[in-house]
């Protein structure tokens, strides 16, 4: 049992919870009641959208959206454990009052522990309510384990299990908080990520069908440049970008979770990063950029990758991870790798040939041929990079001078701006054909 502060009500709301009887936790009940941050009229999202170039991809919006904060009860990583996280509902108002169906989101990596989804001027936030919810569709977005509102002490990253159970219990809460918020659901569920959501969502997808299928009418998920296939990457030679965040967010996580990824931290990290990064992320202060400007992580302009993974690993770990077998941060990916099950519902799987951080070529490309390895016929896999190219490469195509200002600007917004609109609008039409 995870123990932590909460209001009279909301300690009574888990004391229940968690003495559910032989039913167990009733997991997705809301600890406070659903909060109104505010209203975006369908003039303002127009506004947004057309003045950041959004528009010609979202589409003009139909529906207001009500923004709401969740407070909902889930579990931890290991057997018994109680715990919270929070969340947003984005709910269309205004001339939207049919059913609509719930996408339920998971966002991708996130280094701030502070940050909700719940916020209106969040950037993601926004994306989803130009895309989903002004176009009729409710969406609930979790802020995962260890954000926000959630006491649990950190955060499994990439931790598929537990993203699936906080992913779906954000649904059992959205659905709890609905009448009280004027959402009319349609009880049809697609589920959707981003990135490190893309894992979230997929896992999540597999488990409502695997363990839930009475509960929850999955009828699409979209999983958009996501890496499922963590041990892959793992022996991959080449770092990915990003690589000084991820990759020891990835490691402490898992020795969290697993206990046996590094007998000692030197081991697997070097000074002076041994001394503090288990603690590091997700940082209640540092955000990406303030982690480097800091000196907290390495990188910056002028460092590669390559060179930034190996400031911060002792060569040796990672040799040993790549050498697979029976190494425990090889078994640990294995563990969390998505690949073997089998959807019954439609699968859109997007991503763009040029992105540096989940390189489909390792991900999506590997997930498309395990799925096609058992006839499954209910997968598409889109590339948007020439949407990305045309758009933001110059002269309508990526830059190629590693040295220029250009190279540096297209590859560093390439999967963190450029490419999630291309993708979520690639998802809706697939929404679209089954809402």
């Amino acid at each position: 049992m995870t123990y932590f502060r909460l209001s009279c009500v909301a300690a009574a709301a888990v004391l229940l919870a968690a003495c559910g009887g032989s039913d167990g936790p009733q997991r997705g009940a809301l600890l406070d009641p659903p909060a109104t941050l505010t209203t975006l009229t369908a003039a303002q999202i127009d506004a947004a959208t057309a003045g950041s170039g959004l528009q010609a991809i979202s589409g003009k919006a139909r529906c207001d959206v009500k923004v709401v904060a969740l407070n909902y009860t889930t579990v931890g990583v290991k057997d018994g454990e109680s715990t919270n996280a929070s969340g947003v509902m984005l709910v269309p108002a205004g001339s939207c009052t049919g059913a609509s169906a719930l996408v339920a989101y998971a966002k991708g990596s996130d280094v701030q522990k502070p940050r909700t989804l719940a916020n209106p001027q969040d950037g993601e936030t926004f994306l989803l309510a130009a895309m989903y919810a002004a176009q009729g569709y409710t969406v609930v977005a979790t802020d995962y384990l260890g954000f926000a509102k959630s006491a649990y002490a950190y955060h499994p990253y990439l931790h598929a299990d537990s993203e699936a159970t906080a992913v779906l219990d954000s649904i059992r809460a959205a659905r709890a908080a609905a009448p009280s918020v004027g959402a009319n659901l349609s009880g049809k569920v697609m589920f959707a990520g981003y990135s490190q959501g893309g894992h979230a969502s997929m896992a999540a997808h597999r488990a409502a069908e695997r363990d839930h299928a009475g509960e929850f009418n999955v009828v699409a998920g979209a999983h958009l440049a996501g890496p499922y296939n963590l041990s892959g990457q793992l022996r991959a030679p080449d770092a990915i970008a990003g690589v000084q965040f991820f990759v020891p967010y990835l490691v402490t996580s898992w020795q969290k979770v697993y206990g046996n990824v590094y007998t000692d931290v030197k081991t697997a990290f070097k000074l002076p990063y041994s001394g503090y990064i288990e603690t590091l992320l997700p940082s209640p202060t540092l955000t990406t950029t303030t982690l480097v400007s800091s000196g907290a992580l390495p990188g910056g302009p002028g460092v590669t990758p390559n060179q930034a993974r190996d400031l911060v690993f002792q060569p040796e770990f990672l040799a040993a991870a790549q050498a697979g077998g029976t190494n425990p941060l090889f078994l640990a990916a294995k563990k969390n790798d998505l690949l073997g099950w089998n959807p019954k519902a439609r699968v859109l799987l997007c991503g763009g040939a040029g992105d540096p951080t989940v390189p489909p070529a390792i991900h999506q490309q590997a997930m498309k041929a395990d799925f096609d390895s058992r006839g499954l016929t209910n997968v598409a896999s889109v590339d948007v990079d020439p949407l990305v190219q045309a758009t933001y490469g110059t002269a309508g195509k990526a830059p190629t001078d590693p040295a220029s200002a250009a190279f540096a600007t297209y590859y560093g917004n390439y999967h963190g701006t450029y490419e999630p609109p291309f993708c979520h609008a690639q998802a809706r039409a697939v929404f679209d054909a089954v809402k």
